[in-house]
């Protein structure tokens, strides 16, 4: 029977406090969901002595049902020299009455003499009288020892003392934190055996990516005896951010041998990284292990062609095996086999000798020699293939497009756009004003497309990029825009290329709304 790890995710308590991070109360309720969906053990809803905002969340948490998650919340040992019964904050944890409460003291004789500013003896008793407040009254109590690698740098017996005091209270699980995220995995390794080895209760481990090595240090503790693991699922957090879930998760399940998520629930990684991403509202890097777009990407013809004979060859699992996807980039790197795999995923009865994929291919060549790259923008390069192969309807004919710009007296910038399009025998026209020629250019195609496309509505642009292609020409020199659009289940690029900047991203734009009406119309 596989050994079971306790995954402790604290995106909405240590995560929230990353920069940039904002969570709503409604926000922290849709991203719990999405964890309980997924098999999370334990979610740190946040600390309920920070603020009204949080005891409200509380309280509208304690109205959901979740089916495999518990809820913890998070707080302080009692302050000094203050009776436990009477401190603000351990009231406001017990106030909220989650059946598991994280607490969390200081293992470092540096913060104890400099910080709290009390004695050694002091912090002992602070942290026994708040781990036994909350046992005596039947909670679970999660220790946090913070700082404690450091603690034990500086002074081992200190900070052992700590960590029993804790136990000898009624703590179910001491987990010891590399709050600054500095040490190195070997050291983790050992100071967790230690611990394991004194303490007969559960082991947790809480790492800092400061040094890029809370995945590696948290993975050497499980192998140390460590049965809980906290982290934040997409790594935000304090900093340079936390051990990231998606990536531990599979490490420990489908490498290591452990049980972190419900095996059946593994292919869901993906999705709920994407979700949570969304409600954070942030991007996910694409070089992200396991759920990133390039996690599965093959560009070179050596590895394209291996991947597509045995997959194994080049990929270190199946992608659907983390609910990701493989993905062949368009370029003539690729290789004639690799770039065949794409053509047949659209016209299936082409052959490598077709007189469209001949055609495709010189098309291809020609695109990137005029400044065009397909790598990320692979829904302009299957409307390329739709096009030669006659797979692509004529959704509409821009008639004409026409766009202003002006700087008033009063300083601010008024940009105006007018789109003329026709689908068969009719024809629209209408104008907007945006932000800037682009923002007006791309709301007046879209009330102009409206008329016959309803269903446009459903996607907005994600992402704009913009580059210069040959700084050397000065202002002649010619751009390349990449836009990103979704409509909430797709997400699709695409790509133009001119000396006027305008005229690419019209190129985008348009082939951004044909590629909306090719997946509506499940082509």
């Amino acid at each position: 029977m596989r050994k079971q790890i306790e995954i402790l995710d604290t995106t909405l308590r240590d995560g929230a406090q990353a920069r940039n991070i904002t969570l709503s109360v409604d926000d922290k309720l849709n991203i719990a969901a999405s964890l309980d969906m997924l098999g999370i053990s334990t979610i740190e809803f946040g600390n309920p002595s920070t603020g009204e905002r949080e005891q409200e969340g509380f309280r509208r948490v304690r109205r959901h049902h979740f089916q495999k998650s518990r809820i913890a919340a998070f707080g302080a040992t009692r302050r000094k020299d203050t009776p436990v019964e009477e401190d603000a904050g351990v009231r406001a944890l017990d106030a909220v009455g989650t059946d598991t409460v994280v607490i969390f003291g200081k293992s470092w004789d540096l913060h104890v003499d400099h910080v709290l500013g009390t004695t050694r003896e002091e912090n002992l008793r602070m942290i026994a009288d708040t781990v036994a407040y909350f046992a005596a009254r039947g909670r679970r109590v999660i220790y946090d020892a913070e700082h404690y690698f450091d603690g034990r740098r500086s002074d081992r017996d200190y900070a052992l003392s700590t960590i029993r005091a804790a136990y000898e209270a009624g703590a179910q699980c001491i987990t010891l934190c590399d709050t600054n995220g500095g040490t190195m995995p070997e050291e983790i390794g050992e100071a967790t055996r230690e611990a394991a080895a004194l303490f007969p209760v559960q082991i947790g481990i809480h790492c800092h990516d400061d040094c890029g090595l809370a995945v590696a240090g948290t993975q050497a503790a499980v192998l140390a005896g460590a049965t809980q693991v906290q982290g934040t699922f997409l790594g935000f957090g304090e900093r340079c951010g936390n051990t990231k879930l998606t990536t531990l998760i599979p490490n420990l399940q489908l490498k290591l041998g452990y049980s972190c998520i419900p095996d059946e629930n593994m292919p869901m990684l993906t999705t709920v990284a994407r979700q949570i991403a969304e409600i954070a509202n942030i991007s996910i890097p694409s070089h992200s292990p396991y759920i990133g777009s390039n996690a599965f990407t093959h560009k070179a013809g050596m590895h394209a062609d291996g991947v597509l004979k045995l997959s194994r060859s080049f990929e270190h699992i199946a992608p659907e095996e983390v609910g990701n996807a493989r993905r062949i980039l368009t370029s003539e790197m690729s290789g004639r086999s690799a770039l065949l795999h794409k053509i047949q995923q659209i016209a299936p009865e082409l052959t490598r000798e077709s007189p469209e994929t001949l055609r495709i291919i010189e098309r291809l060549r020609e695109a990137e020699q005029a400044g065009y790259s397909y790598d990320a923008a692979e829904a302009s390069f299957e409307l390329m293939i739709r096009r030669e192969t006659g797979k692509l309807p004529k959704f509409f004919d821009l008639v004409f497009y026409k766009t202003t710009g002006e700087q008033p007296y009063t300083g601010s910038l008024s940009s105006s756009a007018i789109v003329k399009v026709r689908v068969g025998e009719r024809e629209a026209i209408n104008a907007a004003e945006g932000g800037g020629p682009v923002d007006a250019l791309e709301i007046a195609l879209r009330k102009t497309l409206y008329e016959f496309y309803p269903r446009l509505a459903e996607s907005k642009m994600c992402d704009l990029k913009v580059r210069v292609l040959n700084p050397e020409a000065a202002m002649g020199a010619k751009v390349r825009v990449l836009m990103t659009y979704s409509d909430g289940d797709a997400t699709w690029s695409t790509v133009g290329v001119s000396p006027d900047i305008l005229e690419a991203c019209w190129l985008a734009l348009s082939e951004a709304a044909e590629y909306k009406l090719v997946l509506d119309a499940k082509l």
